[in-house]
């Protein structure tokens, strides 16, 4: 998500200022569950739960949230971040 996605970030982190860790650990892993990874879906989830009431997130009410894809990640994925040696590059 490049720049917009640190921004995200940044208002969420700056969520702890207001709402505490636990409020907005769940609503950041709720958000990943219904697939609204956003700012704003973070803090409607939280918002419901300070005030202990359901959230509503109807995605199709907000297109402008970005949709996720994460896929499994396979062990030979990983091999990418290892330096081959002299004599793995030989063979």
């Amino acid at each position: 998500m490049g720049n917009k996605g640190k921004r995200e970030f940044i208002q969420i982190l700056r969520l702890l200022e207001a709402i505490p860790m636990e409020i907005v650990t769940f609503a950041v892993n709720e958000a990943i569950c219904i697939g609204a990874i956003g700012f704003d879906a973070v803090k409607q989830i939280a918002l419901a739960r300070i005030e202990r009431r359901p959230a509503r997130l109807d995605l199709a009410a907000y297109p402008h949230l970005p949709k996720m894809d994460v896929k499994t990640t396979r062990a030979a994925d990983y091999a990418a971040l290892v330096p081959q040696t002299s004599q793995e590059l030989a063979a």
